[in-house]
């Protein structure tokens, strides 16, 4: 069997002992962001992104092993398994390679082939075989399957007995690994994806209409197409298969499997071999090749799922200053929501500024009671219906306040799905669900993470087929983008909701459920160490979880830092020989840079974590994310119809996909930056030019109303 440490090693290009220590962490339930953060001296300082693929290569090879061990027992107990068979079993490094190997011993439904075996036409098999050599003597083979007629067999003609021993030899040439494998190999490299609409859908009425003839090498297909095609023929929409010269194949087979010149026993065998593709093997492997091709296109869009994501999450934060929250609407009003810097809610009105005059009028008083009365420093609007009629009446009440608070739009993906939500019912049982969406968007604009991590990410709508992609895989790699992202921020143990503890290293659902509850009935925590008196938080999970978790203004001033506990005694030691307060050891970050680590260096702690601790010092409870922008709209265009070609624009980046960037620009619906618009220079990956949450400035290349689309670039606009 593999030594999985050490092909670890080899494929990451690690060292052995990196690999050992890190898998051995991950065994003692030590989470990643933990690893990478905190036991950089076990690891050599292996990131996240290598702690990540390790893990996930590490659990597809034990998987891998596991079922080699069921196969190796299967076969062993068919008296099968050969010294040969369970070498090429045990040296396997793909679940592929490893089912071909099974194939022709795995337990099959009644087959043409098991039907020819019943009726005791396999010796028949067998001698035809013996007559595939170079040298074979010339025989008849009607004569041979003349002695095979049978009534009480079933067989009645010699061409009977000669069909029967035909479907034993195809499904034996159909279960070769290295015939399987080499064929998958030319599909993969010279097939072509060919696809057409179905007959129901004339042209021009489809969202597919790309794909009505459509060809493309299946080795050069985008992850976008290839799910588009498996959308669409889910829908029932279009139809598509693999085109390949199937006469390059039947002749690779006829080279491998016929030995023989005899002319009736090559004739029996071309027959036998173009049976056995044509029916047992073109449409597996066809359909494994289209799931393999699938499978790239289902981690790519996740890989770009999960770095849309990530750049939400670590959006700037505007601040927990006193918020105004809009969830705008036209015939019912729009729902405002007052949240103080804590993102409390504390009040909630509706206005009507989009109707009558003496509506209008009524709302401006509102809105500007409500900033004054709680002096609102940030206001957050909406981006959907009614969004851009709403910043222009808030402009418009803003005129007659002499401090002005500052105006954002705030994308509001997600924002109805976190209102009727679980979370949403228990946080604000008795308000209504437009009043949750509209306290959701106003959170979202003081703090993206705390508020996102609420939602479903799926829902957050910077995915590409996010429906269409493997959804076990898809909610792991979302799970794991979130936790990264939680962990790296760090989170205010005092003010952090359960849903923002739960992504937190080493706190499960009901941790985070007995520290709110703490919480609660004790007060504020005024040091990590108290964090033990929570319910079923024990050592472990303190471990893991206490460096994420800061505490302002307690007992401790490191417990605001990213210094993890069981580091504390380095600090303080540091601090006693500045000679300067334990409290004051935040404050002196020119004498901390002249330290020397080697003095502190102890068996569990080194220099990585020194460094970690001296820069944590430095900027102690710093926030890591970008400084905080917004785009401004432009006044006076606010529906599609308001746009005109040429038109530059500021707009903010919503969605990063392969082939391009969608921009809102304020007009109810996303234009399109294509690839090939991003820049004046070839680009690769869209993310290598643009983030989600990013500002960027466009020029409007193509309207069309109709179809509610917008092609913008980037290309001739100065950033």
């Amino acid at each position: 069997m593999l030594n999985i440490p050490q092909l670890l090693a080899s494929e990451i290009n690690l060292k052995p002992h990196q690999v050992q220590n890190a898998l051995e962490l991950l065994a003692e339930g030590a989470t990643i962001p933990f690893i990478a953060r905190y036991r950089k001296e076990r690891t050599d300082e292996m990131n996240e992104v290598q702690l990540r693929e390790l893990a996930d290569r590490y659990t597809y090879l034990t998987e891998l092993e596991e079922r080699k061990s069921v196969i190796l027992s299967a076969i062993a107990q068919q008296g099968k398994l050969t010294d040969e068979l369970k070498a090429k079993i045990s040296s396997c490094l793909q679940k592929t390679e490893l089912e071909d190997l099974y194939l022709p011993y795995r337990p099959k439904r009644r087959t043409r082939a098991t039907i020819a075996r019943e009726k005791g036409l396999e010796p028949l098999a067998e001698f035809i075989k013996s007559l595939n050599v170079k040298n074979a003597a010339t025989a008849s083979l009607e004569e041979e399957a003349a002695k095979y007629i049978s009534e009480t067999q079933g067989v009645k003609t010699a061409e009977e007995a000669l069909k029967g021993a035909a479907d034993i030899l195809a499904e034996e040439v159909a279960e070769k690994a290295e015939l399987r494998a080499y064929i998958r190999d030319y599909l993969l490299e010279e097939g072509v994806f060919v696809s057409r609409i179905k007959d129901d859908y004339p042209e021009g009425t489809t969202k597919f209409e790309m794909y009505r003839n459509y060809q493309i090498r299946v080795k050069n297909i985008a992850p976008h197409n290839m799910l588009a095609l498996c959308r669409g023929e889910t829908e029932k929409v279009l139809s598509f298969e693999i085109a390949f010269d199937e006469d390059t194949v039947l002749y690779y087979l006829e080279s491998k499997e016929i030995k023989t010149k005899v002319r009736t026993i090559r004739d029996f065998y071309q027959s036998m071999l173009k049976d056995a593709f044509n029916r047992l093997m073109k449409i597996s492997l066809m359909g494994e090749v289209i799931s393999e091709i699938k499978i790239y296109a289902d981690i790519e869009s996740i890989k770009t799922f999960e770095t849309n994501l990530r750049e939400l999450l670590l959006s700037a934060p505007a601040g927990m200053k006193p918020t105004l929250a809009i969830d705008p609407g036209f015939r019912t009003g729009c729902k405002v929501a007052v949240l103080d810097q804590t993102g409390k809610f504390l009040e909630y009105q509706a206005v009507f500024p989009h109707q009558a005059a003496e509506q209008r009028l009524k709302a401006a008083q509102t809105v500007k009671n409500l900033i004054e009365k709680y002096k609102i420093e940030l206001i957050a609007i909406g981006n959907g219906t009614a969004s851009r009629e709403t910043e222009e009446f808030v402009t418009q009440v803003l005129q007659t306040i002499e401090r002005k608070p500052v105006k954002v739009m705030v994308n509001e993906s997600g924002a109805s799905i976190y209102s009727a939500s679980t979370v949403a019912l228990e946080e604000f049982p008795d308000l209504d669900i437009t009043v949750r969406g509209a306290i959701s968007i106003g959170r979202r604009l003081q703090d993206p993470l705390a508020e996102l991590v609420k939602i479903d990410p799926k829902s957050i709508g910077v995915g590409q087929y996010q429906h269409d992609v493997d959804q076990k895989l898809l909610k792991k790699k979302l799970d794991d983008t979130v936790e990264s992202c939680v962990n790296y921020v760090g989170v205010d143990l005092n003010t952090a909701s359960k849903e923002l503890l739960t992504s937190v290293s080493g706190i499960t659902a009901s941790v985070a459920n007995n520290i709110v509850a703490h919480r609660n009935q004790n007060g504020a925590f005024k040091n990590r160490r108290q964090l033990l008196k929570v319910p079923k938080l024990g050592p472990k999970a303190f471990e893991q979880a206490a460096g994420f978790l800061r505490i302002r203004g307690g007992d401790n001033p490191l417990d605001n830092t990213a210094v993890h506990p069981e580091s504390y005694s380095v600090v303080e030691a540091i601090a006693s020989d500045l000679n300067v307060p334990l409290n004051q050891v935040t404050q002196i970050a020119e004498k901390l840079k002249k330290t020397n680590l080697k003095k502190y260096v102890t068996d569990s702690v080194g220099e990585p974590t020194l460094r970690d601790i001296l820069s944590e010092l430095e900027k102690p409870g710093r926030d890591p994310r970008a400084e905080f922008k917004y785009a401004t709209f432009r006044e006076g265009i606010k529906e599609i119809r308001d746009l005109k070609v040429g038109m530059e624009l500021e707009g903010i980046v919503t969605n990063v996909a392969n082939f391009g960037a969608f921009v809102d620009i304020g007009v109810h619906q996303d234009g399109l930056v294509h690839i090939s618009q991003l820049a004046d220079r070839f680009v690769d990956d869209s993310n290598k030019v643009v983030k989600v949450g990013q500002v960027i400035k466009v020029q409007v290349l193509e309207i069309n109303e109709k179809l509610k689309r917008i092609s913008l670039s980037m290309k001739a606009v100065k950033q």
